[in-house]
């Protein structure tokens, strides 16, 4: 359960300090690659929160 919150945790924290980058450098070329960035990073935590440890067979550790 830990593991969870640490993740949960440092979600939140990338997500503040890409804020504070982009509050600074306003590029639209950086915006545009932090979000997708931000989305792979979200969409990961998703799965493996979600739907185990995904190495494929569906069994949570």
């Amino acid at each position: 359960m830990m593991d969870k919150i640490f993740a949960a945790f440092s979600l939140i924290m990338l997500f503040a300090f890409v804020g504070v980058v982009l509050g600074f450098v306003a590029e639209v070329d950086l915006t545009i690659v932090v979000v997708i960035v931000l989305l792979m990073a979200t969409f990961d935590f998703w799965k493996t929160l979600w739907r185990g440890n995904g190495n494929g067979n569906g069994k949570k550790d």
